[in-house]
């Protein structure tokens, strides 16, 4: 996947969009062309994901079309067309302290976090040496300059959202990121102990996902929601920014569905002083 590419497939739906509300409207293409004063091929080529909207065509299309109330969410989609795919060779270029610290204008405007991790403990949990061991993973990956150091010190004090302000933090983690060995076994048990230690905060919430959960949500990526208004989902090429209403909806339906799997309280200490215990008995 690719950048162009994404962008196209996000004109296409966008365009899928619009002429789903013209249908509904009962207009043809032509109709709504001479409402709009534009010429017909206009209509074609934004139906057909040939030609991006702006944002008064979409106004002016939903108003035609006698739907007002659709003009936020389209709006909504066509900014975010360029802003939803950061590759992370371009983001990651400069090495891992500044996309750290990208992360702390998304956390300072939130007061919800809702968080999905299945194979490793979120960055906002860990202790240095884990994240040492995740960044060097990072760097090793993508081929970036070797800023490793200057990248966990970023992450480290991104974590001051978590004690600073009135947030809330529901967290999800996999079972199976209890046991991925990131590092040695005196980093991970530190780095589990540090979950049991969080646990213990008042505005965080720890769930853990048993590996024998049924599987009633697909569980592909980790993602983030950021209050309602924002997800980030990494991949492997990309993080994407996703912030039309249907697709933070979508996340949120996913994040419910995770949280009504999880364990949570003594039971979750359970999963993670076993997982402690499977440690020192290496």
């Amino acid at each position: 996947m690719n950048q162009p590419v994404l962008g196209k497939q996000a004109v296409q739906a966008l365009g899928i969009r619009l002429r789903d509300l013209r249908r509904d409207a009962g207009l043809t293409g032509r109709q709504l062309a001479e409402a709009c004063g534009w010429a017909p091929s206009k209509i074609s080529k934004i139906e057909y994901g040939k030609q991006t909207p702006s944002e008064s065509d979409v106004s002016e299309w939903c108003i035609a079309c006698g739907f007002p109330s659709e003009i936020a969410d389209l709006v909504a989609a066509v900014r975010s067309i360029d802003a939803q795919y950061m590759d992370w060779r371009r983001s990651l270029k400069g090495g891992t302290k500044q996309r750290q610290k990208a992360n702390v204008s998304a956390y300072e405007k939130t007061r919800l976090f809702r968080i999905w991790e299945h194979s490793v403990v979120p960055g906002l949990l860990q202790v240095p040496a884990y994240a040492r061991g995740i960044l060097k993973t990072v760097v090793d990956f993508h081929g970036i300059p070797d800023d490793i150091e200057d990248g966990v010190q970023a992450r480290m004090d991104a974590q001051r959202v978590l004690t600073h302000g009135d947030r809330r933090f529901l967290i999800l983690i996999g079972q199976a990121a209890l046991h991925t060995h990131v590092s040695d076994q005196q980093v991970m048990c530190e780095q589990l102990r540090r979950l049991l230690e969080a646990m213990r905060q008042p505005r965080v919430s720890i769930g853990i996902v048993p590996l024998a959960a049924a599987y009633t949500v697909p569980r592909n990526n980790a993602f983030t929601i950021y209050d309602g208004r924002l997800v980030t989902v990494a991949t492997y090429t990309a993080e994407l920014s996703l912030s039309q209403s249907h697709e933070v909806s979508t996340y949120e339906k996913a994040f419910d569905r995770l949280s009504a799997l999880a364990v949570h309280g003594e039971a979750a200490k359970a999963l993670i002083s076993d997982a402690i215990d499977d440690q020192e008995e290496i």
